[in-house]
């Protein structure tokens, strides 16, 4: 199935062309370039090769499943740099907090795509703005 991405700029193609190691399959396979995180994964058994991942792609099983905030804000503490991909059940109103959390991009269904266009996740690209703790002090 094809996918949409999503970044501050809109929608756009995949643009990744290598393969996902699972975390199980990841000592057997050194590091690979990048890794299938679920929600309830463990950033903790990625430390030794965090430098050597290109991207990470962390699953969201469901909308209302906000584990997976936690995961990259935690990942991007542990000093993660690359690519840090949400996957799954993301919707428009939880893009700021995507990029919030750590994420660089979101990857939704076409399905998806067609139901929350384009212009309501544009509507949210400019994430920095709006954190609730800036309107408060303003």
């Amino acid at each position: 199935m094809t996918t949409v991405i999503v970044n501050d700029s809109g929608f756009g193609a995949d643009d990744w062309a290598g393969d996902y190691v699972t975390l199980p399959g990841l000592p057997a396979n050194d590091c690979a370039v990048a890794v299938d995180m679920p929600s309830d994964g463990d950033p903790d058994a990625l430390a030794e090769c965090l430098h050597r991942i290109k991207m990470i792609r962390v699953d969201f099983p469901s909308f209302a499943d906000g584990r997976g905030f936690t995961l990259a804000a935690r990942l991007r503490r542990m000093g993660f740099g690359g690519r840090l991909r949400a996957r799954g059940h993301v919707i428009a109103d939880q893009y700021a907090m995507a990029r919030r959390a750590g994420f660089d991009e979101v990857e939704i269904t076409p399905g998806l795509a067609a139901r929350q266009p384009q212009e309501q996740w544009l509507a949210r690209a400019d994430w920095a703005a709006y954190d609730y703790q800036s309107r408060l002090r303003g």
